[in-house]
């Protein structure tokens, strides 16, 4: 019995589309939303509080694409200063009717990749159609993917970015800029960045909360996108939300780390509260955004969905392209 294993350079090299990341991630909102997946609430190991980090475990179970998975990533703030992504992972893929594991695969690029797949359309049911600045706050892995993937669909006139260490952010901006063939602004600070932007997506890496994004810059048909693991937003942001979105909300209810924790345990997002779930909206049991004037949030904590439907897309290109190494199992 052999597993393959897939590595982050074989990933790589099958060159895979935004589109293809796009779809493989809302088919996954699309089975969530129509009752045909199984998530079990993310756990988090805490090895040593020293080490300004911490793992999260992600398990799920897809129906359509028949494949379950288990993803462990570390998050760590303080990988840079040894040349290391602040987030490495692992997705194992089994086939959810033996146990039978099926594949091994560097989640790196996955995590970040669903992630910004998932702010992507997030905003494609819930930003204004006519959205044309995004302020953008990090420019740490996932907030590649969050801005080629958001530009693929709006086609932005003006795109912002600030961030906390200016060598890194010039650096993301300017390979950013190159890649979409327009310009990317590096800005001084986040309410130059956020003010008047159509779009916000705040993915900071704080240590402590530190109000980065203010309730006063949120103008009608403004789309909010919180979702640091520490929080960047003041208190009374989900006070002016005509509609808040999350992905899950058994995930977004648990735990102790998200953006808006603090609104979760005050009562401020609640059940009565929430608006709904992106899968819903997918899959048409809600309505998306219903006017221009709306102001609306969508909080995403990441689900092991995405990762398990990507993992699958690469799975299967990996066998169709001859990548991937086979390794004896047993």
């Amino acid at each position: 019995m052999d597993i393959m294993f897939i590595s982050g350079l074989d990933i790589e090299k099958m060159e895979l589309s935004n589109q293809e990341i796009l779809d493989a991630v809302e088919a996954s909102l699309l089975a969530q939303g129509n009752g045909k997946v199984v998530i079990e609430p993310r756990e988090h190991l805490i090895p040593n509080p020293e080490f300004n980090g911490h793992f999260n475990i992600l398990r799920g179970y897809i129906e359509p694409i028949n494949m379950a998975g288990v993803k462990v990533v570390g998050d760590y703030v303080d990988n840079y200063k040894l040349g290391l992504p602040s987030e490495l992972a692992l997705l194992n893929l089994y086939d959810p009717r033996t146990g039978i594991p099926l594949a091994i695969i560097d989640a790196t690029e996955i995590t970040s990749m669903r992630t910004g797949a998932l702010t992507a359309l997030g905003a494609k049911y819930l930003a204004r159609k006519g959205s044309k600045i995004l302020g953008h706050l990090g420019s740490r892995g996932t907030a590649w993917w969050n801005i080629v993937l958001l530009d693929k669909i709006f086609d932005f006139e003006e795109i912002r970015v600030n961030s906390k260490r200016p060598e890194s952010m010039n650096d993301f901006v300017q390979r950013v800029s190159n890649y979409l063939g327009k310009q990317v602004k590096a800005v001084s600070s986040s309410e130059e960045c956020l003010a008047g932007a159509d779009i916000m997506v705040e993915a900071t890496r704080l240590i402590e909360p530190q109000v980065l994004l203010k309730t006063e810059w949120v103008t009608p048909g403004t789309f909010v996108v919180p979702y640091g693991t520490i929080s960047a937003v003041e208190f009374s942001l989900t006070d002016v939300m005509d509609k808040m979105v999350v992905d899950d909300w058994g995930q977004c209810k648990g735990g102790k780390f998200g953006s808006l924790r603090r609104h979760v345990d005050s009562g401020k997002l609640s059940g009565e509260t929430l608006y709904g779930e992106l899968g819903e909206i997918v899959a048409g049991k809600k309505a998306g955004r219903e006017d221009d004037q709306e102001k609306i949030l969508f909080w995403h904590r990441g689900l092991s969905l995405n990762d398990i439907a990507l993992g699958n897309l690469i799975f299967e290109k990996a066998k169709k392209l001859g990548f991937g190494t086979k390794i004896r199992y047993r």
